[in-house]
């Protein structure tokens, strides 16, 4: 990438002075900016790139389905596949989908930027067409997509997580997990409630974490962090204290759809899961294009997920593995439509139709009102298939 001195001008210019207006305009340089900047290089557009600090190295574990994985990805990005992942609400359950853990590296590295002009500065003030930077600089362009994410907000419900990552010769006998909701990680009755997640990074390392998927506020690291050496200890994973660790933080409210945000900031995270890389990277291309990333099915699609939050967040503590039971007994079919079907309205409605019907009663109950006031259940009588 090359760095630029021209963020103390006015306006970006060329080596002969003349004015420069490239095609689009990429605000962050997260897995999503990264992402949108390589496939416009790729079909040619002229790129210029906004980040406070373009060098950082990714450090987060970035994981998706297979099958979300658009076809220009390089396969080198894949540093392990599981097959059929374990999913525990109160008893086991294989999800028959492969689920695949990036090697953050190389998904770095493999997002390559071409001649891209890089502008180490912060984006202060986006128009459809114009940035202004913290040093006051001012930069055009065709289209301005924004891409930094979302910041935090009291007001906006958190997923946290505490990590370790140890050897996998240490872990022998325990099975990919998606996600644990066992409680034998030492939480209080009626705490906000946690599971494990534990995955291969390679052939010879696994990551141990413990997560709140949601809450406002959110555990802190701290809590997790005491929960999962409990957990750990109870089946018999003892650690150093040694081990190399990963803190996650991230808003899983506040994104909306629209055709100058792209990533987490436009509305691509699931709020009901916190993921958002595969979906960012397969709509990449689509956004480079300039293409409508957000047809009708797709933004209603996104206010049902946030529904879903809504009733997650609105559940006891002690509820929320019966929930997911409930969700794992699913048709993979319609698993798979909640988890990833963006634009699959018809998916997803038949899917948190069949989810909300084979709920228990008080569950049903719980959803329908925490979920009513964005009449929810209307919704989905109306949008049935």
């Amino acid at each position: 990438m090359r760095g630029s001195d021209h963020a103390r001008h006015r306006t970006l210019v060329d080596p002969n002075g003349r004015g420069v207006k490239p095609d689009l305009i990429v605000c962050g340089l997260g897995p999503a900016g990264r992402a949108l900047a390589h496939r416009a290089a790729a079909r040619g557009r002229t790129v210029t790139v906004v980040d406070p600090a373009p060098e950082r190295k990714w450090t987060a574990t970035y994981a998706a389905w297979a099958d979300e994985l658009p076809n220009w990805l390089t396969p080198e990005v894949v540093a392990a596949t599981v097959p059929r992942p374990m999913a525990w609400g109160t008893r086991a359950h294989r999800v028959d989908r492969p689920y695949v853990v990036l090697d953050t590296g190389r998904l770095q590295t493999s997002l390559a930027i071409g001649d891209s002009h890089v502008v180490a500065d912060r984006a202060v003030d986006i128009a459809p067409e114009r940035v202004t930077l913290a040093s006051g600089a001012t930069i055009t362009g065709g289209r301005v997509i924004d891409a930094r994410g979302l910041a935090r907000s009291a007001a906006r419900a958190e997923q946290t997580a505490y990590g370790v990552i140890v050897d996998a010769e240490r872990c022998a006998g325990l099975d990919p997990l998606f996600m644990d909701w066992r409680p034998d990680n030492g939480a209080a009755p009626g705490a906000p409630p946690s599971f494990l997640y534990a995955v291969p990074l390679d052939d010879e390392r696994m990551l141990l974490e413990e997560t709140c998927l949601a809450g406002r506020p959110a555990s802190t690291g701290a809590q997790l962090r005491s929960r999962l050496r409990y957990r750990l200890d109870a089946r018999g994973i003892r650690l150093t204290g040694d081990e190399a660790v990963e803190h996650v933080r991230f808003p899983v409210q506040g994104g909306g759809p629209g055709p100058r945000r792209f990533g987490a900031a436009g509305g691509f995270l699931h709020p009901a899961t916190g993921y958002s890389v595969g979906a960012t990277l397969a709509a990449a291309d689509a956004m480079a294009a300039g293409q409508d990333v957000w047809p009708t099915a797709a933004r209603v699609v996104h206010r049902l997920r946030s529904a879903g939050l809504r009733a997650l967040l609105a559940l006891p503590p002690e509820d929320l593995p019966l929930f997911f039971d409930t969700f794992f007994t699913l048709p993979p079919a319609a698993q798979r439509a909640y988890l990833s079907g963006r634009t699959d309205l018809a998916g997803t409605v038949s899917a948190m139709s069949a989810l909300f019907v084979a709920l228990p009663g008080r569950l049903r109950r719980r959803v329908a009102a925490a979920t009513l006031g964005f009449r929810f259940a209307r919704e989905v009588e109306r949008l049935r298939p």
